[in-house]
């Protein structure tokens, strides 16, 4: 997560869990919320070819697990999130968003429910708040809220399908195919580049995570880290709360409206701020991908300034700050890039600067949320829009 106070990424916490995987030879600790989980084994690029090749399996035991049981799960669930959930069938995957009265991103999680159980998956640091916020909403209704990271661990693998009835609970990544009551302010589904990018997660009791991993090892699997899945993730312009989301962050911003949100369910927290951004206004900031500058080897960290790059007639160099990265990669294909929020009024056509710790990079920026600020299927206006309307919401 970014810091409130300074839009930079704040120190994380200790992870919860070291994963036994880490005794693995050739492991390599990730970072950030990543933390407890191997970046790589030892050789990142094979085990990023090996991830998209479509046979690997990804340690994400650092992930947090939430349940929500009862008979009145899924209807209260749709009450007080931004997802149409339901009416939600078993094994079947959505995503859903906690947000603050102002519309701002609070929470983010994977939903599947087995039938009995609704299970949320999200990131390991914030499964205790998310649960405590749930358990707080309860009132009268019948549900029980449970934090069960201690009894269930993750593992990520590249397979288009949900879980069958016979296999362990599953969530099926639905990025970055525009959910009904979704829209979007990138490209449509086809031609967007991570329609190609396959993703589940897998639940297993936390003491049989390395028994779950072997059997994958030997049917012929290999065991990658995160920087594989990470690289994937970036390429597929896939936003994610522990990297992208900060205190100001609404969805608009992050394209997040394709599979998180539903614009045409009843009143949920934040849900004015959705609306009016959406019928009305214009996201404040955008999500774009930066393809960096190889040449010295240097790769940002988030939290990294994000800067124009400077008129020829200031002598070139560093422009005005527009902004931050959010996640950054070495691709075994295309090369080292990041994900990053700028402002939306900064040019889409003009080549950035990115502040490292061995000196700038030049950076190419790739639009992911249009520069215009304007979602696919925005309602037209009924007559002359009011002075202000159009323009950057107050939030």
């Amino acid at each position: 997560m970014v810091d409130p106070a300074t839009d930079v990424a704040a120190a994380p916490a200790p992870p919860r869990h070291r994963s036994p995987l880490l005794s693995r030879r050739g492991a390599v600790e990730g970072a950030g919320p990543d933390a407890g989980v191997a970046w790589h084994y030892g050789d990142p690029t094979a085990e990023q070819r090996a991830l998209s090749r479509g046979g690997a399996v990804v340690d994400q035991s650092h992930l947090g697990v939430v349940t929500v049981t009862g008979p009145d799960r899924l209807t209260w669930l749709h009450s007080i999130t931004s997802q149409h959930v339901s009416d939600l069938r078993p094994r079947t995957s959505t995503e859903l968003l906690v947000l603050s009265p102002q519309g701002h991103i609070e929470h983010a999680a994977a939903v599947v429910d087995d039938g009995t159980t609704t299970w949320l998956i999200t990131e390991g640091a914030s499964a205790p708040a998310l649960a405590a916020w749930l358990d707080r909403m309860r009132f009268t209704l019948r549900v029980e809220v449970a934090d069960v990271t201690d009894e269930w661990a993750a593992i990520g693998e590249p397979v288009d399908a949900e879980g069958a009835e016979d296999e362990p609970v599953t969530w099926r990544d639905p990025w970055p195919r525009t959910a009904p009551g979704g829209t979007r302010y990138g490209p449509d589904d086809a031609a967007h580049p991570g329609s190609d990018r396959t993703w589940r997660l897998v639940l297993v009791p936390r003491a049989e995570l390395a028994q779950a991993v072997a059997a994958r090892e030997q049917a012929g699997w290999p065991l990658v880290g995160t920087w594989a899945s990470e690289a994937l993730r970036v390429e597929a312009w896939r936003p994610r709360l522990g990297r992208e989301v900060d205190h100001r962050s609404i969805p608009h911003e992050l394209d997040w409206l394709r599979t998180a949100v539903h614009l045409e369910k009843g009143c949920y927290r934040g849900q004015e701020t959705v609306a009016r951004v959406h019928n009305l206004g214009r996201p404040p900031r955008r999500l774009v991908m930066l393809h960096l500058d190889g040449s010295g080897h240097l790769l940002p960290e988030p939290g990294a300034p994000v800067h124009e790059t400077g008129s020829l007639t200031s002598g070139g160099g560093i422009g005005r700050g527009i902004g931050h990265i959010t996640s950054g990669a070495r691709h075994h294909e295309i090369g080292p890039v990041a994900l990053a929020v700028v402002k939306r009024s900064a040019p889409t056509d003009v080549d950035l600067m990115v502040e490292c710790e061995g000196g700038p990079v030049a950076a190419g920026q790739e639009p992911i949320v249009a520069g215009e600020g304007v979602s696919a299927d925005r309602p037209a206006p009924r007559g002359p829009v009011a002075r202000g309307l159009g323009h950057r919401p107050s939030l």
